[in-house]
């Protein structure tokens, strides 16, 4: 009986080699995983179009998927699962964005392969004309990450040394947001008994700075590896930031094609940085090249440069598309301009389904508005309320956002959240202080003068010795701000 392999390969040759890489990857570099995936869905269209003679308006691939669907080549179930592999390959092109765990990210891989596998399975009688065959599943093995560390060291093979280097950059993403979560989870009992300590196990600082190693080496044969190099520099990979050298890799980048440094360029040149002014005809430029390519960031980057110049419709265009490519950033956005009609028909149910959307995806801004929006909803369940605070949390956690952990504080010292906690809601106030801005400090203010009034009434009527530990640690935490 086929394996798996065979089976895509004898539903098309086209597409083995990109399901073959993308399933090897899967346990290792799930993030490599995920673009292959991406890459396998943007073929897989040209194969569905191809023997129509449809010729693609776009090179979006959001846009391929609905102008077949348009002219009627494949059903709904098919739209939605090209759909999801495209969403899928998003996630791995920008995990960053996403606050997803290496395990979530293998999970993701993992079941982009079943969904290949079952679309296929379906598409098989569209292009072939006869039900497809039976194959067996060979299981994901974990051999791809050593053969490639063989590769690029004994090999020197630059494409070995680059997806080294992309291991390595995605594990040192995610220790940097789990040492911060810990820091912060410290800092709030007031103890560092929670960060890891030497030895442990490698630090994000240890695996970025391995990551720029095998960039560096990559560079001087691989086109991509010089964007990832130039990045490298950007943000001080291996200790020492690089501005200029690192904006120029990424131009250098740029003009040889590599999509994310057309992106990231674009940006660049949107917002003015240390080697390139404010220009926005280049700006368009790039961005538009790099949206075309289905780079989500881009796609958000062009719609808000459209937003600024007041050409709402243009605007709402590509916000739209980023927004339905997965892009967080793109969905809180997307949904302000659905509740004010900016580029389009005011709608606010579906301005609230891409708020809660961006939400669910950790953007920031959105949390706060979620979360703060149901906690001024009296008529709000306790399961809302839950809700709420676990938004207000992501948006300290992510975004260090003062206004959530204010509106946080409020919410635990007035037991709207089910339950009263001084000692958190102190805690709250006293970070609010040290990230605010002092517009939040007058806020802060006349909430720190009644959570204290509030701590001493409830002194006075001699609570339990628990309650009375709790009530002078609270205590304790607002002394800082009486007197500064």
């Amino acid at each position: 009986m086929l394996n798996d392999s065979a089976f895509i390969d004898g539903f098309s040759e086209n597409l083995t080699e990109d399901y073959r890489l993308a399933k090897s990857y899967v346990r290792d570099i799930p993030t490599q995983a995920l673009v292959y995936i991406r890459s396998f869905t943007h073929k897989l269209t040209r194969q569905l179009a191809t023997p129509h003679r449809l010729t693609f308006t776009s090179p979006n691939l959001y846009d391929r998927i609905e102008q077949l669907h348009s002219a009627r080549l494949i059903e709904p179930s098919i739209v939605r699962a090209l759909h999801r592999l495209r969403s899928d390959g998003n996630r791995g092109a920008h995990p960053e964005k996403y606050h997803l765990t290496q395990t979530q990210l293998v999970s993701i891989a993992e079941k982009s392969i079943e969904h290949i596998l079952h679309l296929v399975a379906k598409l098989y009688p569209v292009l072939h004309q006869q039900v497809a065959p039976s194959y067996t599943f060979e299981p994901f093995d974990s051999f791809a990450g050593r053969d490639l560390c063989y590769r690029a060291v004994m090999n020197n093979d630059a494409e070995a040394q680059y997806l080294v280097g992309m291991s390595l950059k995605a594990k040192g993403l995610m220790l940097q947001e789990q040492e911060q979560a810990l820091a912060q989870d410290a800092d709030a009992s007031s103890t560092q008994s929670k960060l890891p300590t030497k030895g442990e196990h490698s630090t994000a600082a240890e695996a970025f700075s391995q990551a720029g190693y095998w960039f560096e080496l990559a560079s001087l044969h691989h086109k991509t590896a010089v964007f990832e190099h130039g990045v490298s520099l950007l943000h001080g990979y291996r200790g020492e930031v690089n501005l200029s050298e690192g904006e120029q890799l990424i131009a250098q980048a740029a003009d040889s094609g590599i999509v994310e440094a057309q992106a990231l360029q674009g940006f660049f040149y949107l917002v003015g940085s240390d080697q390139f002014e404010v220009d926005l005809a280049q700006a368009e430029r790039l961005l538009t090249l790099a949206a075309n390519a289905e780079n989500a960031e881009a796609m958000s980057n062009l719609g808000v440069l459209y937003y600024q110049a007041q050409q709402f419709e243009n605007a709402f265009l590509w916000i739209n598309k980023a927004a339905q490519a997965g892009y967080p950033n793109a969905q809180y956005h997307l949904a302000l301009m659905l509740a004010d009609g900016l580029g389009c028909s005011s709608d606010l149910t579906a301005s609230e389904q891409w708020m809660l959307e961006a939400a669910e995806q950790g953007q920031v801004d959105a949390m706060l508005h979620c979360g703060s929006h149901i906690l001024h909803d009296d008529n709000a369940s306790q399961q809302q309320r839950v809700k709420a605070e676990g938004y207000l949390h992501q948006a300290i956690k992510y975004g260090h956002n003062v206004t959530a952990m204010i509106e946080l504080s409020v919410a635990l010292a007035d037991g709207i959240l089910g339950r009263i906690d001084v000692v958190q809601a102190a805690y709250l106030l006293t970070l609010a202080k040290t990230h605010g801005n002092d517009e939040h400090l007058e806020v802060i203010e006349p909430l720190w003068q009644s959570l204290a009034m509030q701590i001493d009434s409830v002194i006075e009527l001699n609570p339990s010795e628990d309650e009375m530990i709790a009530l002078q640690q609270a205590k304790l935490l607002l002394e800082p701000l009486s007197t500064s």
